[in-house]
């Protein structure tokens, strides 16, 4: 019934027409009639055009459907209603404003692609139906019980049926019909919907599926706590067990499946469960054990499944990082008998699951002068019986960290040929296509960037396997391997710049080579630099070297309790900020810093060169303030080469320059310089010839070699070339790299 919906330029009327004979509503009701006219439009426009046809695609039998139901179907609807004798003035308008909302939702998670425009009719068909019913007094449960979750979701949306005997139980259905198709949310919505009809049924599904909630919800003073507490199932009792057993509960979760299946009793985590190191190793020894079983006895054979890896896992990261790691890296200035001691009780195997799972947090030196030696003197040397122990688990990253602290050679050295140690670098490459995460193609393409620095053969023979994987997945038609190994083959040939490989023109990502000037300058002629101090010694040291270095070329422009600002004199414009380094303890230096942030938020200022001056135990609360316009991230903190997908996070097409083990002060305010100056010539950064000018003032220094330019970080660029070749913002897959 739309009269005159006018869009657009005046005088453009869409699908006028006038009513039906005996379908005038009286004057009470016109304004509702209305409504659906105005949403009618809505919808018919909902495809990008304006006219009185609605198109989901190329099929016109479709099309023609669609634009019946919104015109036609809905029209007739209402006049139905106007002549309907039975149906009082209340139940009219309940009607009409249903038919609304119908279109309104309908709309709505059209322009959201949470449904499919194919949808309609079978929505208009189920609310017709539930008009039947509801006119006579009759429930509108047998409707909705034969019906999909969207269908009954939308008629109880609508309202219209909201007294209708039947409308409490319907909800109740269209609930239980969500949570079947989104178990994640089971407990969620359970805590303030205990009595649904089928709770325990919901509650068991939801438990093996998420034994980790099943933990969080069993440990409440709750009705559905003690829903969940009753309930005679195995693994919901031991959950329920560990959930109320104080604080102990977080300690026995890792080792559910054990539990579950006899080979382990609370009592036996009750003796360890108070000592670090025997706990540790109890983590360790449970994480051995589920890697074995989950390996197939025999090819084809099914795995054992293992419930609550991911516990064990997360726990066994905490527990290798506090104590181990945390300790020997904040005795860093200690000798290292009095800083390793703590390592000393601790075996080849659990030494190696120190260095994966703390691969985030573990300092440099504290791997190449702690971890690593003991780890191979107590595998007696042997790379191969290292690998043996650990039944390969998280082999890929051990090699990638390996690699980047400059280990990998002296490590494949120690195995005990050869051949052996090629083998495993065929198998580091090989079966990319069958993870389910991008972790291990990253750490792929990471390693690369470091063997083909110091070891070309070995470099040489990775490309060879990867593309040996390339050409056996376009064989099988393996479309995931085939974008991998794609992806790897031209990333690794990047690498030689006498290659020619433009990874702009094959994936589309942002120049690999360089940084022009104006992505550093989008909304003004001015580059604007953030640059992060700490207040601990180093950190004022930091600070004063660079105000030193502003001196001819720079005025000072603001000078506030909390932070300075400089701008250039001489070439093109630029303007740095950067905090002053107040004290922590007392929390003046946060506040410093966010006093910075807010100043150039409320000014609309995105800084796309962003430094950081301190240490790496500070570099995560740098990374956390990076906005995503930053282009270019200097980590000039120790390691800070192994937080480069933390920093893409925030800022994905930024362009990173970090140290892979010490950052030094010199060549930290050297590398600066050299930039700052670049900036002022107003052309583009281009990093080959940048970085051998750089090498030229800073190459002698100590730990220059271990400075990676951004060129160089090959599994940044993997992620920024998967995300183009798949579309996609974000890379879902990838979770976060760890």
């Amino acid at each position: 019934m739309i009269l005159t919906l006018l869009l657009g330029a005046p005088g453009a009327a869409l699908h006028a027409q006038k009513p039906a004979a005996g379908c005038q509503p009286p004057r009470q009701r016109q304004l509702f009639h209305d409504y659906v006219d105005r949403q009618q439009g809505n919808a018919l426009r909902a495809d990008g055009k304006a006219d009185n046809e609605f198109r989901a695609g190329t099929n016109e039998d479709v099309n023609f459907q669609l634009t019946h139901v919104l015109t036609k179907r809905i029209d007739a609807l209402q006049c139905s209603i106007e002549q309907d004798t039975l149906a009082r003035d209340q139940k009219k308008v309940a009607f009409i404003r249903g038919i609304e909302r119908m279109l309104i939702n309908f709309t709505s998670n059209l322009r959201a692609r949470r449904v499919q425009p194919a949808h309609l009719p079978a929505l208009f068909d189920a609310y017709e139906a539930a008009m039947a019913l509801d006119r006579t007094g009759a429930s509108i449960v047998p409707l909705v019980q034969r019906s999909s979750y969207e269908v009954g979701n939308y008629l109880l949306l609508s309202q219209a049926f909201d007294n209708n005997p039947g409308r409490a139980e319907s909800r109740n259905i269209v609930l239980s019909k969500y949570l079947q198709l989104r178990p994640e949310r089971i407990f969620a919505t359970l805590k303030d919907n205990p009595n649904l009809p089928n709770r325990d049924s919901l509650i068991l599904l939801a438990a093996y599926k998420f034994p980790r909630q099943l933990y969080d919800y069993a440990a409440a003073s709750n009705s559905l706590a003690f829903a969940i507490r009753k309930l005679d199932d195995p693994l919901v009792s031991a959950v329920s067990k560990m959930a109320t057993s104080g604080g102990s509960g977080q300690l026995y979760f890792p080792f559910l499946d054990n539990i579950l299946k006899g080979k382990m009793t609370f009592e036996q985590i009750d003796a360890v469960k108070n000592d670090p190191v025997k706990y540790y190793k109890l983590l360790v020894k449970t994480r051995i054990d589920y890697v074995n079983r989950s390996i197939p006895s025999e090819p084809g054979a099914a795995r054992d499944t293992v419930f609550e890896m991911e516990g064990l896992t997360r726990m066994l990261q905490r527990k290798a990082i506090d104590p181990f790691v945390n300790t020997i890296n904040a005795l860093h200035e200690k000798p290292d008998p009095e800083r390793f001691k703590i390592l000393q009780g601790l075996s080849a195997t659990e030494l190696y699951y120190l260095a994966v799972f703390g691969e985030q947090e573990v300092y440099t030196s504290s791997f190449v002068r702690g971890i690593y030696p003991l780890m191979m003197q107590k595998a007696g040397g042997r790379g191969d019986s290292l690998m043996m122990l650990v039944s390969f688990d998280r082999f890929k990253k051990f090699i990638k960290m390996a690699a980047g602290y400059n280990t990998l050679d002296e490590f494949l050295k120690a195995f005990p040929g050869k051949g052996q140690a090629e083998k495993l670098m065929t198998a580091f490459v090989n079966g990319l296509e069958r993870t389910t995460t991008l972790e291990d193609g990253v750490d792929v393409a990471d390693s690369y960037a470091s063997i083909v620095e110091s070891n070309k053969p070995l470099a040489a023979r990775m490309l060879e396997n990867v593309q040996a994987n390339l050409e056996r997945n376009r064989t099988q038609n393996n479309q995931r391997g085939i974008v991998l190994y794609n992806l790897l083959s031209k990333i690794f040939q990047s690498a030689d710049s006498t290659k020619g490989i433009d990874l702009s023109k094959e994936f589309g990502v942002p120049p690999v080579y360089s940084v022009s000037y104006e992505s550093l300058t989008p909304d003004t002629n001015r580059v604007f630099i953030h640059q992060f101090f700490y207040g601990d010694k180093d950190g004022v040291m930091n600070y004063q070297r660079q105000l030193a270095a502003l001196g001819k070329g720079w005025k000072k422009i603001e000078d506030t309790k909390q932070w300075m600002a400089f701008a250039s004199t001489t070439g093109k414009p630029l303007t740095l900020y950067f905090n002053k380094p107040l004290d922590e303890e007392s929390g003046e230096l946060e506040k410093a810093q966010a006093a910075l942030s807010d100043y150039l938020i409320e000014r609309g200022i995105q800084p796309t060169v962003v430094v950081h001056r301190g240490h790496s135990y500070y570099a995560d609360y740098t990374i956390e303030q990076i906005q995503p316009a930053a282009k270019i991230v200097f980590l000039g903190s120790c390691g800070g080469y192994h937080l480069i997908h933390d920093v893409l996070s925030h800022a994905p097409d930024a362009h990173i320059i970090a140290s892979k083990q010490t950052g030094y002060n010199v060549i930290n305010q050297a590398f600066l310089d050299l930039l700052f100056q670049q900036l002022r010539s107003g052309k583009p950064v281009e990093w080959i010839p940048f970085w051998k000018d750089f090498a030229r003032t800073s190459g002698k220094a100590q730990g220059f070699e271990d400075y990676i330019p951004p060129h160089r970080n090959l599994g940044a660029l993997f992620i920024k070339a998967y995300n183009s070749q798949m579309g996609v913002a974000n890379d879902d897959e990838r979770v976060s790299s760890k």
